[in-house]
């Protein structure tokens, strides 16, 4: 599978002329609500011999509206692209969200797309889908606009799990109070982190438990504390089973931007420079100051032997 394309603002996208099958939304974290409008552009495209493309946009539009409190966002362009790639999707298109783009009608919002791309087939919303100047504009009106210029309009309704609808603000909510497990359910996948291994103090070694510092700096904070998680990178075949502490070290150094930091529970066989993704599994417990180091060190095996035993491990 190719990777997938990525743009920035329709207007750029050099796209196939195939029919163009395009998802549009904020898609923060790519979660099963979500899945289900991209998943039915992607399916359309492949029956029709077209293009599946996401139209997402960046900054938030509460970036604009409520500068005071924007939105934070749950994972960045970068790591979204990976996860549409992954649903067969061909493009990303990156759509400025400026004052301009704002001001457009929504009886205006369809021939904007067209004009940009002329190939645009059909177009893939989720139900509570509103667009244009003053979010005026709803599902009926975008039918109706889109059958005036030749686009079908293809409405996803709300995916719900436990009687209440999945959407980004209540994932929001769950990783913002630790509760990754409830999360991970939302999102169909384990949410995760990416970056580079950096160089760190080496205190985890000098008290037994290595660590691999991860440097990553989401927009969206999850909860300070100690996760079961799994470690994946180029040089291991499978997920490896671990523990982390995402925080900001209260014990050893109080550190003004928070740290990830992975245990292995095996071998390690990652060094500073190799890119890692840790998949978040399950929360253990709260970031918390020790007396000491000796207290932090009994702690951290507890925390071990928890992680230890959801893997069945000895």
């Amino acid at each position: 599978m190719n990777p997938i394309a990525q743009f920035s603002g329709l207007e750029n996208a050099a796209l196939a002329s195939s029919a163009l099958h395009l998802a549009i939304g904020m898609f923060d974290g790519v979660h099963l609500g979500h899945r289900a409008v991209i998943e039915a552009a992607v399916q359309s495209a492949r029956r029709s011999g077209g293009t599946a493309a996401v139209l997402t946009f960046l900054p938030h539009p509460s970036t604009l509206f409520r500068p005071e409190h924007p939105t934070r966002l749950i994972m960045d362009q970068a790591n979204k692209a990976r996860v549409l790639h992954r649903l067969g999707v061909d493009a990303m298109i990156t759509q400025p969200f400026t004052r301009e783009f704002a001001q457009v009608e929504a009886e205006g919002f369809v021939p904007w797309l067209k004009q940009r791309a002329p190939a645009l087939a059909a177009i893939y919303v989720g139900e509570n889908f509103r667009f244009g100047k003053g979010r005026r504009g709803d599902i009926a009106l975008l039918v109706a606009e889109g059958r005036k210029h030749g686009v079908h309009v293809f409405s996803a309704p709300r995916v719900n799990l436990d009687g209440e609808p999945i959407s980004s603000t209540r994932i929001r909510a769950l990783l913002e109070a630790g509760d990754v497990s409830a999360a991970n359910a939302l999102f169909g996948y384990s949410y995760f982190a990416e970056g580079p291994v950096v160089p760190g103090k080496r205190l985890g070694h000098t008290i037994g438990f290595p660590t691999l510092n991860v440097a990553w700096a989401p927009d969206l904070r999850p909860r300070f504390g100690v996760y079961v998680v799994r470690v994946l990178g180029a040089k291991a075949v499978e997920a490896l089973p671990g523990v982390a502490n995402y925080g900001l070290r209260p014990t050893v150094e109080q550190a003004h931007e928070p740290l990830l930091e992975a245990h292995l529970l095996v071998p390690c066989p990652f060094v500073a420079g190799d890119h890692v993704t840790v998949k978040w599994l399950r929360f253990l417990r709260p970031e918390q100051k020790f007396a000491g180091v000796e207290e932090l060190r009994a702690q951290i095996a507890r925390d071990r032997a928890a992680a230890a035993a959801d893997f069945a491990l000895k």
